[in-house]
């Protein structure tokens, strides 16, 4: 079954695209939600007027979403959070706690628009994708700190890394 997208769908298609979809789909989800129509002349009119109008704001979002990227990418984020000696936190950094620290610099951004496949649940420097628009995605530096300063696993390390070299230095 042919249908004219009247939104943009993941996966299927961009307002005004002319799909084809399997009839189920289209009655059952498309067509009563008002993301589609049945793809006749006088609905593919009506969609090009709707799509030209579209296409103007969609532009004009664009610039902004680019205007604001361009603040963003001089931002960075610090999170203290407590963490055990391997540097693995007890809790987690998530994409709310992202959005809050943004908002906490003047920037009002949508935690669903961050990008965190899952939450940082470790000790370090992340970057993390931000999508302002279908076309605009900036990536905001995230570092990460455990309370208190230093992990004392990487203090640790670098003590037996020294001791390691003493004891090989002292057998030859």
């Amino acid at each position: 079954m042919e249908v004219i997208l009247r939104e943009e769908i993941d996966n299927l298609g961009i307002r005004g695209d002319v799909v084809k979809v399997a009839p189920g789909y289209a009655r059952n989800f498309l067509i009563p939600r008002k993301l589609a129509v049945l793809a006749t002349e006088a609905n593919k009119k009506i969609v090009a007027q709707e799509r030209e109008a579209w296409l103007r704001r969609e532009a004009v979002l664009k610039g902004e979403a680019q205007e604001l990227a361009a603040l963003l990418a001089k931002v960075t984020l610090s999170f203290t959070q407590k963490a055990g000696e391997t540097g693995q936190l007890f809790g987690s950094v998530t994409n709310k706690d992202i959005a809050d620290g943004l908002a906490s610099k003047g920037f009002t951004i949508d935690r669903k628009k961050i990008i965190l496949s899952q939450p940082i649940k470790q000790v370090g420097d992340f970057t993390v994708p931000v999508k302002l628009h279908r076309e605009v995605t900036v990536d905001v530096p995230v570092h990460v700190l455990p309370e208190g300063g230093v992990v004392k696993a990487a203090e640790t390390a670098v003590a037996e890394a020294a001791t390691v070299e003493t004891a090989v230095v002292t057998e030859e």
